[in-house]
């Protein structure tokens, strides 16, 4: 298990990545940060992955149905509360893992204040990795998620980006136009993106961000506060949907599954 003051750096040119036990919590260009810091309004992170389901699940009792058992689950899954080992860093990358024993109680963070229920678990052992590179300017992250075929899961990649506060930022696909407004408006539900790879989001007063991607095929956006975006990849949108957690709704795992983030300053 990491310490919690473990940082390491990432450099790259005129790039700087900084990573925390797993979590991103800075990118800068030209010295020009890029990634909400913790501390400021709005979230509470920089950066956090959802495994092995998307969304609130309090609709379903907190259960999904697997071929092995019901699990119980809440909201994004329970990846987040497990904690990243470092398997390797060097000056431009760094590799993380985490690794799960099926059936393993978990302490659910948001009990009970937030939930009722007081520990999670699922059904099937997995490991995650999550691979960071940085080359010619641009952060890489891959995900490899590692577990017996046909494990039923979704998966969601969490990002925070640094705002200007004016709320005057555009993203942009190559057939959509949104407003921080527009963001804010849809609340907790998340306002999607679907069926895209790419999206780019129009900074006030420095670089553009493009965020590209492999394997999710689609985004949604968060935020609350004019200070910070949430930009976030995901395999599946559920916050639309009545639709009930199981297999039949999720991506079944092939054995050994990899998706990718790119984020380039552009």
């Amino acid at each position: 298990m990491l310490e919690k003051s473990t940082i390491i750096l990432l450099k790259d040119k005129n790039s700087i990545v900084k990573i925390e036990n797993g979590e991103l919590i800075s990118f800068q260009e030209n010295g020009i940060e890029y990634i909400h810091q913790k501390g400021n309004k709005g979230w509470r992170k920089s950066d956090d992955e959802m495994f092995p389901v998307i969304g609130p699940t309090d609709k379903n009792n907190f259960k999904v149905h697997t071929e092995q058992g019901d699990a119980v689950q809440d909201q994004h899954g329970l990846l987040r509360e497990l904690d990243y080992s470092l398997i390797s860093s060097d000056e431009n990358s760094a590799s993380f893992i985490k690794k799960y024993t099926k059936n393993t109680l978990v302490i659910n963070s948001k009990f009970p204040t937030k939930s009722t229920e007081e520990n999670l678990f699922w059904p099937y052992d997995f490991s995650f990795e999550k691979n960071f590179t940085l080359t010619n300017g641009i952060l890489k992250i891959d995900f490899i998620i590692t577990s017996n075929e046909n494990m039923p899961f979704m998966l969601g990649y969490h990002p925070a980006f640094l705002l200007s506060d004016t709320g005057t930022e555009i993203l942009k696909t190559a057939t959509k136009e949104i407003t921080i407004k527009d963001v804010m408006e849809v609340g907790n539900n998340a306002f999607p993106i679907l069926n895209t790879d790419k999206i780019t989001l129009q900074n006030t007063n420095k670089n553009n961000i493009e965020i590209t991607t492999k394997g999710f095929d689609n985004y949604m956006l968060w935020t609350e506060v004019n200070n910070m975006l949430c930009i976030e990849p995901i395999t599946q949108y559920t916050s639309y949907t009545d639709q009930k957690f199981s297999e039949k709704n999720m991506s079944l795992s092939k054995g050994k599954n990899t998706f990718s983030v790119a984020i380039s300053i552009v």
